[in-house]
């Protein structure tokens, strides 16, 4: 791989890290994943109220994180367009 193109590829990289691993786990470390069956008034006010909270919050990050999923495959596919575009070129150059 030339190495004019490394920068383009590390943020590729990045980008897709941060998108699949980083932001959606720490936030789903604070999701109850239990169960609460009980009587609406025997509930706890405050973890219910928490636990929407952090719902509503997973669903915007799975909102924006699809948006960059998009962009992490869109923005790969245009890098790898650019290397076999220039590898090509390049070959042809040569008479190959």
């Amino acid at each position: 791989m030339n190495s004019h193109m490394m920068p383009f590829v590390i943020v590729w990289v990045v980008l897709a890290v941060v998108v699949l691993l980083a932001w959606r786990k720490l936030v789903t470390n604070r999701e109850d994943d239990t169960l609460h069956v009980a009587e609406p008034d025997t509930v706890q006010e405050g973890v219910m109220k928490e636990q929407v909270g952090v719902a509503h919050e997973i669903e915007q990050i799975d909102k924006w994180g699809k948006i960059l999923t998009i962009v992490a495959v869109v923005y790969g596919l245009i890098l790898a367009g650019v290397y076999f575009y220039h590898t090509w070129t390049a070959s042809s150059n040569l008479g190959v």
